[in-house]
C-alpha cells in the first residue's frame, strides 16, 4: 500500500516535468489531426446515417417525436451527433492510449529508471514488437467488451461502473507489460504482474475513472456538438495527459517491485551456502574390494578365525 500511494504522488509530481508535458504532445498531433480528418470526411455522412437508423425504428421514432416536440426541432440533430461522439470516444481512447504505449512510456521508463533505480539491470525481457501485438490485442479485446456491454451501459449506474472497469482491465495491460519491457525479464516480469495484479487493476480503474473526466465536456451544453471535431482535440490531450500519468504511475510502481525482487533474490544468494559447479566436481569411481586399505589383514584375520 506504501508503494502504491508512494508511486501516485511521484507521478503528479513527474507530469509537471518539461520533456513529460513536452512528451504528451506528439499523441495529441497525430490523434488530433486523424480526428479532425474523420470529422471532415465523414461527421455529416455519420449523423445522417444515425438519424436514418433511429427513425427505422418506429419505437425510438415515436420517443424522439413526442421529445422533438417538448425540447426543439434541433434535438433529433443533436441526439445523433451525441450518438456519433459517443461511438468514437472508445476508439479515439484505445488509439491514444497505444500511442502513449508505443512513443511515451518508453521514455518514461527511461526517464524514471535513469532518476530513481540507475544501478537497476536491463535484461529485455519485452521486445518492441512483442509489446505491440499485445497491445494491440489487448484494444481489441477492450473494444470488444465495450459493444458487448453497450446494451447495459443504459441501465441507471452501470454507464458510471462497466467504461472505467473495462478501460482499466486495458491500461493495467497495456502500462504493466511497458513498464517493465526493457528492464525486467520474461520470468520477472510474469512474476511481477501475476503477484501484482490486484494493485495494478486498482490502479488501472482509478485511471478509467479519471478517463470519464473528458467525457463530461459533451454534458455543458448541446451547443458544444457544432464544434465537436475540435473540442475532440481537446479531449484528446486529456486523455493523453491522463495516459502519461497513468504510464508514470505504473512505472514507478512496477520498477519499485522489480528492485525489491531482486533485492530479495540477493539477499538469498548471500546466504545459501557455496556449491561448485556440476563440471568442477571430480568423479570418484568405486574402489574395488582387493585395492582397498586394510582388505588382507581382514582377509587373513578371518582365516585365523
Amino acid at each position: 500500500m506504501k508503494t502504491l500511494f508512494g508511486s501516485f504522488w511521484r507521478a503528479v509530481a513527474y507530469c509537471l516535468h518539461p520533456k513529460v508535458i513536452a512528451l504528451s504532445l506528439l499523441p495529441l498531433l497525430v490523434a488530433g489531426a486523424a480526428t479532425l480528418a474523420a470529422g471532415y470526411l465523414f461527421w455529416e455522412s455519420a449523423i445522417a446515417s444515425v438519424r436514418a437508423t433511429l427513425e427505422h425504428w418506429s419505437l425510438v421514432n415515436s420517443m424522439l417525436e413526442w421529445m422533438s416536440s417538448m425540447l426543439g426541432a434541433n434535438f433529433r440533430t443533436g441526439i445523433a451527433a451525441l450518438i456519433v461522439i459517443a461511438l468514437t470516444i472508445p476508439v479515439v481512447v484505445a488509439f491514444t492510449l497505444v500511442l502513449v504505449g508505443l512513443w511515451i512510456t518508453p521514455a518514461i521508463v527511461t526517464l524514471v529508471a535513469r532518476r530513481r533505480f540507475p544501478a537497476l539491470e536491463r535484461r529485455h525481457g519485452g521486445s518492441w514488437w512483442v509489446g505491440i501485438f499485445a497491445s494491440l490485442a489487448w484494444t481489441v479485446g477492450a473494444l470488444l467488451m465495450v459493444m458487448i456491454t453497450l446494451p447495459f451501459w443504459l441501465v441507471p449506474g452501470l454507464a458510471l461502473v462497466l467504461p472505467p472497469v473495462i478501460w482499466g482491465w486495458l491500461t493495467a495491460k497495456v502500462m504493466g507489460f511497458d513498464a517493465l519491457a526493457e528492464h525486467a525479464s520474461q520470468p520477472e516480469r510474469e512474476a511481477i504482474l501475476r503477484a501484482h495484479r490486484w494493485p495494478l487493476l486498482v490502479m488501472g480503474i482509478i485511471c478509467g475513472f479519471l478517463c470519464g473526466v473528458p467525457s463530461m465536456i459533451w454534458t455543458l451544453s448541446m451547443q458544444l456538438i457544432i464544434f465537436a471535431p475540435f473540442i475532440m482535440v481537446g479531449v484528446i490531450w486529456l486523455y493523453t495527459m491522463i495516459f502519461t500519468f497513468s504510464a508514470l504511475w505504473f512505472t514507478h510502481y512496477a520498477l519499485s517491485a522489480l528492485a525489491t525482487l531482486r533485492a530479495a533474490e540477493n539477499a538469498m544468494r548471500a546466504v545459501q551456502p557455496a556449491v561448485a559447479p556440476e563440471a568442477d566436481l571430480q568423479l570418484v569411481e568405486e574402489v574395488p574390494p582387493h585395492e582397498r586399505f586394510g582388505y588382507e589383514e581382514s582377509k587373513r584375520d578371518m582365516r585365523d578365525l
